[in-house]
C-alpha cells in the first residue's frame, strides 16, 4: 500500500471528482451551504469522529496534538485552494519528502498570488515539514487539520498504531496486566469482623467509582514484551493501552524524534543567507525534539487530548466525567479520594501528588481535634491564671518605663490586662504537651505516607519499577544540548584554525575532510559541559541568592522602623483610646504589610528561581525540576518565615535598658515585648501570615487569575477567530477545545504551597494550636479546588510515571527536625514558661505563682535618663514618678552594681539552654523510636509482593516446560518416521523438508 493511500482521510470509492465540483459549487454561490447537502446525503462528519476524539475515518484514536501558527488570508479560502486541499493525498507521490498530511489543510495553491515571503515562518514551515515526515518514519500516523474556528492556528493529529504501541512498551519496560489472575490474601479472624465494619460505617463516604472498591483478586504483570505477547490478555487490543499510556508513548516518540535536514538549518536559498543570526540559531537548535520546537516556536503548543466533556446534555460516559462528578466537585468534599482514578487518567506522578495531599488532610484531622482541646484548656484556666491576674490587678499601681523616647510618657501595667490574658490562651503547660506531641505527629505522617506509598506503588504496579528504567526515558534537555553543540562548534573552530597554520600535503587534504566531516557528526556526543562551563552560572546563583536574602532581611528591617516609628506617632495622639490600643494597632497593620510584601515577593522569586535553574543548564529534567525545587524553597522560606522568626527570637532580646537603650540608625529604639511576652504577638503574625497566603493564594491565584487568563484568552481567539456565521455556529472540535485551556506548568507550585503550610504547623505550633485545624479546613477546599482545576481548567498533562515523590519527602523530613529544634526554643525563649518554672522551684515562699510579675520587674530611677530621652510630659499618670519598672533581670538602683545582670537572669538563663537540650534529644529519640517501630512496608504487602515474584516464576517455569514438551514430542514423532524408513524402504522416507521435523 503506498504512503498517501495509508495515511488518507476518505475511503477509496468516496475520493471522486464529483465531492469536489460539489464544493466547488458551493464556493461560486450556486449552493446556500456545504452543510446542508451534506447533511442530507450522510451524517456529521464530526459526529463521526467523536469531535475531534478521532481522525476523520472515526476508527483512528487521536493519541496526541501538535499546534502551529501559519498565516493565511482571513474569509473563505479561494477555489484553488480548497480544491488542492481534496486532492492532496492523490496528488502525492511515494518517496517525496514534502508530501502534504491528510486532513483539512495544506500548501497553498499554484493558482493562487503567494504572499511577501517570511524567512522566518518559511523555516518554521520546513522544519515541521520534515519533524512530521520523521514521525510517519518512526510508524506514527498523522493528520493536519487547518480548517478550525481558531483563525490562523493549525492542527496535527497523530496516532500510534498497534505495532508502533507495542515496540515502544516493550522499550520503555512498561508492566502490563497478563492473562494470569490471582487471590490477595484477606484478614481472617478478629481484623476481617474489624475491616467489614469499618466498611460498612465509611461506605457513604466512599466515591462511586469501580477502581475505589476493594478488590480480592488481581492480575499478575510482568514488562510488556513482544516475543511474550501470548503472556497478555489482547483480546479488545483497543483498550489494552489506555489513553494515559498511549500518550505516554507517543511522547517519548516525539522528544527523541529529530530533525536535521541541511536544506534548512544551513541556510539555503537566498534569503536566508542575509540573516545570520537566523542562521546561527538553526545551527544550534536543529536537532532536537519536541522540546526544542517548542521552545524555539515551531510549534505552539503539545498536548495529549481529555477524553471527552465533562457536563453538559448527553454528554458521553467517559472517565473525565466520573471524575468531575465523583472528584473535582465542592459537594463530594467529605468523600475519599479515587486515587485510582485519578492514577488512571492523569498518571502515577499527579496520582501520588493527590494521594499525598489525602494523607496529610486525614493526619491533621487528630492534631485539629489535640490543638481545639489545648486551646479550649487555655480558655477554662484563664481566670486561674495568677501571673495575668496581678497584671490585671489595679490595686498593685506598677508603673512603667515610656515605651519610646520623648514622646511616650510612663503607663500602668493594667492597661495591658486583655493581652496578658490572651496570652495565657498559648502561653501554658499544655502547650508543651502539644510541641512534643506534634513532633511525634510528624514522624507518624512521615511513616504512614511510606506505608502508603508502598500499597500504591503495589496497587499501581510499581514494585519493580527503578531509577534505572526512568533512565532510558531520561533524555538531554534542548537547551543542554544546544549548549553542548554551542562548545563543540567553539571547539571545532579553534581546531580548524590551528590547522590552517599547520602546512599539510595534498594527498591528506581529502582524508582531513572526512574526518573533519565524521568529527561534527560524533563532538557532540564526546563534549560535555563542565563545572568550569557552568561556573559562571554558579558564582550568579550564589550572588543572586544572597541578594535576595539580603532584600528580604532589609524589608524586614523597614517593617520594623515602620513598628517604631508609627509607636511613636500614635503615642502624641491626643486620644487617650488611640493610645491604648497602640500596640495592638502597629502589630495588625505591620503584619498586614508583612503578609502583602511575601505574596509579592514569593511570586517574584518563583520567576527569580526558575531563572537562575535554567542558566545553570542541567542536564536532564529531573535534575532541573530538583535544582529548581531547592533554589524556590530556599527563597520562599526565607521569604515567609523571617518576620515570625523576628518575632519569636529577635524582638525585645536586643534593646538594653532605660537610660542605655540600643538603637537603629542611632534613631531609632529597639521595640520591646509586652509585659506578658512576644508569644501573642507571635502567635497574632502567624495566624495572620498563614490564614492571609491561604486565602489569597486559593482566591485569587488559583482561582481568580486562571479565569482572567481563561477569559483573555478566549476573547483574543474569538477576535481571531473568520466572521462567517456557519463557521461559528459549527461545534469545536475536542483539540480546540483544549487548546483555549490552560497549560500544565508542573507540580512544583501545588507541592510548595502545601510544604510552606507544613511548616507553619509544625515550626511554630507552640505559639498556635489552632494552627492544624485552620490548615485542616484550608485542604478540604484545596484537594477540590486543585481536582477542578485539573479536570476543567488545565490541558491533560502528560503521564510520567514515579515510585515516589521525589526530593519533597527529603524537605518534610527536614522540616519535621526543624520543627523540633524550633519549638524548643520557642518555649524555653519566647514563652515565660521556664521564667515560671525557675521562679515556682527557687523563688516562691508559698509555692505558688503569687509574686512573680514583680520578680520578672527591674526597677529604674528616672534621674538615671539619658539627656533628651526622658518623657516630655512626666505628669501624664497624674502624679511625680521617681521609679519605673521596665521587663529584665538587672540590678536595682540603690545596688552597689545598678543595671547590672542579676543572678536570677543567670539562673533563667541555665534553665532555658537545659530545656532545650533535653526537649530536642527527648524528641528526637520518640521520633526516631516511632520510625524504627513502624515498618516502612506493611506485612502483606510484602507477603503479596513475594506471592507475585513466585507465581511469575511458576508461570515461566510452566511455559518452558510446555516447550520442552513440545519439542520431545516432534523429536519422538521424528525418530519413529525414521525407524521405518531406516529397516525397510528407504526410498520410500519423505524429505526432511517437507515435515516439520527438518525444521528443528
Amino acid at each position: 500500500m503506498r504512503v498517501n493511500e495509508k495515511y488518507s482521510t476518505l475511503p477509496a470509492e468516496d475520493r471522486s471528482v464529483h465531492i469536489i465540483n460539489i464544493c466547488a459549487i458551493e464556493d461560486i454561490g450556486y449552493l446556500p451551504s456545504e452543510g446542508t447537502l451534506l447533511n442530507s446525503l450522510s451524517v456529521d462528519p464530526d459526529a463521526e469522529c467523536k469531535y475531534g476524539l478521532y481522525f476523520r475515518d472515526g476508527k483512528r484514536k487521536v493519541d496526541y496534538i501538535l499546534v502551529y501558527h501559519h498565516k493565511r488570508p482571513s474569509g473563505n479560502r479561494p477555489l484553488a485552494r480548497r480544491l488542492q486541499h481534496a486532492d492532496a493525498a492523490l496528488a502525492a507521490r511515494p518517496g517525496r519528502q514534502d508530501q502534504p498530511l491528510p486532513g483539512k489543510g495544506g500548501p497553498v495553491g499554484a493558482g493562487e498570488p503567494e504572499p511577501p515571503m517570511d524567512y522566518h515562518e518559511d523555516d518554521k514551515r520546513f522544519r515541521r515539514e520534515e519533524y512530521e515526515g520523521n514521525l510517519l518514519e518512526a510508524g506514527l500516523e498523522l493528520e493536519r487539520d487547518e480548517d478550525t474556528k481558531i483563525h490562523g492556528v493549525g492542527f496535527v493529529k497523530i496516532h500510534a498504531p498497534w505495532n508502533v504501541l507495542c515496540r515502544e512498551a516493550e522499550f520503555l519496560k512498561l508492566k502490563m496486566p497478563t492473562k494470569k489472575v490471582y487471590h490477595i490474601n484477606e484478614t481472617r479472624g478478629l481484623l476481617k469482623k474489624i475491616s467489614s465494619v469499618l466498611q460498612k460505617i465509611t461506605d457513604p463516604i466512599q466515591p462511586k467509582v469501580a477502581e475505589h472498591r476493594p478488590q480480592t483478586t488481581k492480575r499478575l504483570s510482568y514488562p510488556f514484551s513482544r516475543e511474550k505477547q501470548h503472556l497478555f490478555d489482547l483480546s479488545d487490543k483497543d483498550s489494552f493501552f489506555d489513553s494515559k499510556t498511549r500518550s505516554t508513548i507517543v511522547y517519548e516518540i516525539l522528544k527523541r524524534t529529530t530533525c536535521t535536514k541541511a536544506k534548512y538549518s544551513m541556510g539555503q536559498g537566498e534569503g536566508r543567507k542575509k540573516d545570520p543570526a537566523l542562521l546561527s540559531k538553526r545551527r544550534k537548535c536543529d536537532e532536537y525534539g519536541i522540546t526544542s520546537l517548542l521552545a524555539n516556536g515551531v510549534y505552539s503548543a503539545a498536548y495529549p487530548l481529555h477524553d471527552g466533556d465533562y457536563e453538559g446534555e448527553n454528554v458521553e460516559f467517559n472517565d473525565r466525567k466520573l471524575l468531575y462528578e465523583e472528584w473535582a466537585s465542592y459537594g463530594v468534599f467529605y468523600k475519599y479520594q479515587p486515587i485510582d482514578l485519578v492514577r488512571k487518567y492523569f498518571g502515577e506522578k499527579i496520582g501520588l501528588y493527590f494521594a499525598w495531599l489525602g494523607v496529610y488532610t486525614q493526619m491533621l484531622i487528630p492534631a485539629s481535634v489535640v490543638g481545639i482541646i489545648v486551646f479550649l484548656y487555655g480558655c477554662a484556666t484563664v481566670d486561674e491564671n495568677i501571673p495575668s491576674m496581678e497584671m490585671c490587678d489595679q490595686r498593685h499601681n506598677i508603673t512603667m518605663c515610656p515605651l519610646c523616647d520623648k514622646t511616650c510618657s510612663y503607663w500602668k501595667m493594667s492597661s495591658a490586662c486583655a493581652t496578658a490574658r490572651a496570652s495565657h490562651l498559648f502561653d501554658n503547660p499544655a502547650t508543651v504537651f502539644f510541641s512534643v506531641f506534634m513532633a511525634l505527629w510528624a514522624a507518624t505522617f512521615m511513616e504512614h505516607w511510606k506505608r502508603k506509598q508502598m500499597r500504591l506503588n503495589y496497587r499501581w504496579d510499581l514494585t519493580g519499577f527503578e531509577e534505572e528504567e526512568e533512565a532510558v526515558k531520561d533524555h538531554p534537555r534542548a537547551e543542554y544540548e544546544a549548549r553542548v553543540l554551542e562548545k563543540s562548534l567553539r571547539k571545532e573552530s579553534k581546531s580548524k584554525e590551528k590547522r590552517r597554520h599547520i602546512p599539510e600535503e595534498s594527498t591528506n587534504k581529502w582524508k582531513q575532510r572526512v574526518k573533519t566531516a565524521m568529527a561534527g557528526v560524533k563532538l557532540t556526543d564526546k563534549v560535555k559541559l563542565t563545572w568550569r562551563d557552568r561556573f559562571p552560572a554558579y558564582f550568579t546563583n550564589l550572588v543572586s541568592i544572597v541578594f535576595m536574602i539580603a532584600v528580604t532581611f532589609a524589608i524586614v528591617l523597614g517593617v520594623i522602623i515602620y513598628r517604631i516609628s508609627t509607636a511613636a506617632a500614635l503615642a502624641m495622639n491626643s486620644s487617650p483610646s488611640v493610645r491604648s490600643n497602640i500596640r495592638v494597632t502597629v502589630t495588625a497593620t505591620a503584619v498586614i504589610i508583612n503578609l502583602v510584601v511575601i505574596i509579592l515577593l514569593d511570586e517574584v522569586y518563583g520567576c527569580i528561581a526558575r531563572w537562575l535553574t535554567k542558566i545553570e543548564v542541567p542536564k536532564t529534567e529531573k535534575s532541573f525540576e530538583e535544582r529548581l525545587i531547592f533554589k524556590a524553597f530556599l527563597l520562599k522560606f526565607v521569604n515567609s518565615y523571617t518576620p515570625i522568626f523576628y518575632v519569636a527570637f529577635f524582638k525585645g532580646r536586643f534593646v538594653g535598658r532605660p537610660g542605655d537603650y540600643v538603637y537603629i540608625f542611632r534613631s531609632f529604639r529597639m521595640e520591646e515585648c509586652a509585659p506578658g511576652g512576644c508569644l501573642m504577638e507571635l502567635c497574632i503574625q502567624l495566624s495572620i501570615i498563614m490564614l492571609g497566603k491561604q486565602l489569597i493564594q486559593n482566591n485569587l491565584f488559583e482561582i481568580g487569575i486562571p479565569k482572567m487568563k481563561k477569559l483573555i484568552r478566549s476573547l483574543r481567539l474569538r477576535h481571531r477567530s473568520p466572521p462567517d456565521h456557519d463557521e461559528y455556529v459549527k461545534r469545536k472540535q475536542r483539540y480546540e477545545v483544549d487548546y483555549t485551556l490552560e497549560p500544565f506548568a508542573g507540580l512544583t507550585p501545588e507541592y510548595m504551597e502545601m510544604i510552606i503550610q507544613f511548616g507553619f504547623v509544625t515550626l511554630f505550633v507552640a505559639s498556635f494550636p489552632l494552627a492544624p485545624l485552620f490548615a485542616l479546613l484550608n485542604n478540604i477546599i484545596e484537594i477540590r479546588l486543585d481536582a477542578k482545576k485539573f479536570v476543567t481548567e488545565l490541558r491533560r498533562p502528560v503521564a510520567v510515571r514515579a515510585k515516589d515523590i521525589g526530593i519533597w519527602y527529603n524537605i518534610l523530613r527536614g522540616v519535621g527536625k526543624l520543627a523540633v529544634i524550633i519549638n524548643a526554643f520557642v518555649i524555653s525563649f519566647t514563652s515565660d514558661f521556664i521564667p515560671r518554672l525557675v521562679y515556682l522551684y527557687m523563688y516562691s515562699e508559698d509555692g505558688t505563682m503569687h509574686g512573680f510579675v514583680n520578680h520578672t520587674l527591674s526597677s529604674f530611677n528616672v534621674s538615671d535618663f539619658q539627656n533628651g530621652t526622658a518623657p516630655n510630659d512626666p505628669l501624664d499618670l497624674g502624679y511625680e514618678v521617681q521609679i519605673c519598672r521596665y521587663k529584665d533581670y538587672r540590678e536595682p538602683p540603690w545596688s552597689e552594681h545598678k543595671y547590672d545582670i542579676s543572678k536570677d537572669f543567670w539562673a533563667v538563663l541555665a534553665a532555658r539552654l537545659a530545656f532545650v537540650i533535653v526537649f530536642q534529644n527527648l524528641v528526637m529519640f520518640m521520633s526516631d523510636f516511632v520510625d524504627w517501630v513502624i515498618p516502612d512496608i506493611p506485612k502483606d504487602i510484602s507477603q503479596q509482593i513475594h506471592k507475585e515474584k513466585v507465581l511469575m516464576v511458576e508461570l515461566f517455569m510452566r511455559e518452558e516446560q510446555g516447550k520442552q514438551q513440545l519439542l520431545d514430542t516432534w523429536m519422538e514423532k521424528d525418530r519413529k518416521k525414521d525407524e521405518p524408513c531406516n529397516n525397510h524402504n528407504p526410498k520410500a522416507c519423505p524429505d526432511s523438508a517437507e515435515y516439520p521435523g527438518g525444521a528443528l
